[in-house]
């Protein structure tokens, strides 16, 4: 008979329904995060897929199918199906059958094979036949700058490489974390912050990290610190990589306000300096500059220039595909990814999880949220009609220009001067896609504008008046999707976006989720009755997966 008091559905299609409400839920969504990813959670029942990537996250913090198998049927209010089981174990087992080992000789590795079958498929395989020579009983023999490039190969077939190849120790580096950063505030890891890092660590009982691997958790979450944390914890010189000029100055702030490094310890490697110090932040424009299509990539150097013992991925989701390729480097490094989803509208999450290391930890962004440590966020759509004079052009254009006509329609600015005008305490934030766009409703906002043509200087004084206080809107281009704090932002007008880029709604809704007294206010402004409403349903659909939920207003340019 069904036990009623349990709150986990599993069906055969490799998905869990886990309903909220009852008093075992906190418990059995814990029991089941390793080894489910979360896709949707609305109000009252959340929806979970097991995949194999899911599955070969627990394995590498190794959850076994057993335990994995176990925690369902604890939670379970009906018999698990067989078929679920069946493919735990399969895809469960398919993590540590082929393992990476250190070489005999100098500059080659061993991967060795549990299974016959595996190892004949891997011989005969086109790709891998060319970069690996058998060598003996279920082994092969490989260059160490293969590494990489024959861990991605293996997991697109399934095998997922169990990595145990000793990590180098890189340079020592003494400094400690201050109790009271240089701003006046307490300074401490927050509860699970200190998770986050142990997980990553391997001093965590939820993980077997050795050092590698990814922390996913919501913008506003304090990652930074987290990182700051696991660099202190190693002791070790370190390369941090972000997006952009602005984030590797936050970065070196952030440093230097909550540790006691000093400024001849950090380094900036940016398109305006290249210094290279015992921490050196750089970006990945710089990492991938190259003067054409055929020339190397001269700033990838970087990564043998010292002693690297921890290499920083900011925002790891958006690991441009030229730092795939330095993977000799990379993977004889610890290396910690850091990102507020591993949604990547390309599919490569298996090659983060190949290339930086599976996912260590995570929490729920509503989670955080009930307990005060992001801002309470409200989102809403607001669809408006197409002007009539560009009804014609709209029906007539190829599906690529309909989506830009609609997110260019001039009624935007019109609904966007009409959300401002009602938010007088608010400090606000119009994001959009299109430059030209951006610069009309800059002007009849009377609003200064940050794009990629921005000076750098200039572009960090807005921001810097902007958290002072001294500018209330601030127009934004996609240059400020990621890694910029601007805490007291508490409102953002969207009028454009990438298509139905899921991340970019995730990281402009996290601009304004800094804990702050006022909930946050997040809009999207989207036409009516086009293709723009399709993009924005996808757009959308991660946020739903965390629990938040659109409300739907349809404006009127003929109401009252």
């Amino acid at each position: 008979m069904p036990d009623q008091t349990l709150p986990l559905i599993v069906q055969s299609d490799r998905t869990l329904l886990l309903e909220v409400h009852g008093e075992h839920y906190v418990h059995a969504r814990d029991d089941i995060a390793p080894f489910a990813e979360l896709v949707k959670s609305p109000e009252h029942i959340h929806s979970y897929i097991v995949s194999p990537l899911s599955l070969w996250n627990a394995a590498a913090m190794g959850m076994g199918a057993d335990e994995v198998i176990a925690r369902m049927m604890k939670w379970s209010k009906y018999p698990v199906p067989d078929s679920m089981i069946t493919f735990i174990r399969d895809f469960c087992a398919r993590y540590g059958s082929v393992k990476l080992l250190a070489g005999d000789t100098p500059g080659t590795l061993k991967l060795t094979c549990t299974d016959e079958r595996i190892f004949q498929e891997l011989t005969h395989h086109t790709h891998l036949k060319k970069i690996m020579q058998v060598s003996g009983d279920r082994t092969f023999t490989l260059a160490l700058l293969e590494r990489g490039t024959v861990k991605v190969h293996l997991i697109k077939l399934g095998y997922p490489v169990e990595d145990l190849v000793p990590l180098r120790e890189g340079a020592p580096l003494s400094f400690s974390l201050r109790k009271t950063a240089l701003s006046g505030r307490p300074f401490s890891l927050r509860n699970y912050q200190r998770e986050a890092m142990e997980a990553f660590l391997g001093s965590h009982p939820r993980t077997l990290g050795l050092g590698y691997g990814t922390v996913v958790m919501p913008c506003g979450s304090g990652k930074t610190v987290i990182a700051i944390a696991a660099i202190h914890a190693l002791q070790t010189e370190t390369l941090v990589i972000s997006t952009n000029t602005a984030a590797v100055h936050q970065w070196i702030d952030e440093l230097l306000d909550k540790t006691t490094l000093s400024e001849e310890d950090i380094g900036e490697y940016t398109g305006g300096k290249k210094e290279i110090r015992p921490v050196t932040v750089c970006t990945y424009q710089v990492l991938t500059w190259r003067s054409d299509k055929l020339s190397d990539f001269p700033h990838f150097s970087l990564f043998t220039k010292k002693r690297w013992g921890l290499i920083v991925y900011d925002e790891v989701h958006l690991l441009p595909a030229p730092v795939f390729r330095i993977t000799a480097e990379i993977q004889a490094t610890r290396r910690l990814g850091m990102t507020a989803t591993l949604v990547r509208e390309d599919k490569r999450e298996d090659e983060v999880f190949s290339l930086i290391g599976p996912k260590r930890y995570d929490v729920p962004w509503k989670e955080l949220e009930q307990k005060g440590w992001i801002a309470s966020a409200v989102c809403t759509e607001i669809r408006i009609p197409l002007p009539e004079k560009l009804e014609l052009s709209y029906a007539v254009a190829p599906k690529r220009q309909k989506f830009r006509i609609a997110s260019e329609n001039p009624l935007k600015i019109r609904v966007a001067q009409e959300i401002i005008e009602n938010s007088p305490e608010d400090q606000i934030l119009v994001i959009g896609q299109y430059i030209s766009q951006l610069h009309r409703i800059a002007e009849a906002l009377h609003a200064p504008i940050i794009t990629g043509s921005l000076a750098n200087s200039k572009r960090e004084e807005l921001y810097r008046q902007f958290k002072a206080g001294e500018i209330k809107l601030l127009v934004v281009s996609k240059v400020a999707n990621f890694a910029i704090d601007l805490p007291d932002a508490s409102l953002a007008i969207q009028i454009s976006g990438t298509f139905g880029s899921r991340q970019e709604e995730a990281q402009r809704l996290g601009r304004i989720l800094r804990p702050k007294e006022r909930n946050a206010r997040f809009y999207n402004i989207v036409t009516r009755y086009s293709t723009e409403e399709d993009f924005a349903a996808n757009r959308q659909r991660f946020l739903a997966e965390q629990g938040y939920t659109y409300h739907l207003e349809v404006w009127d340019e003929l109401a009252p």
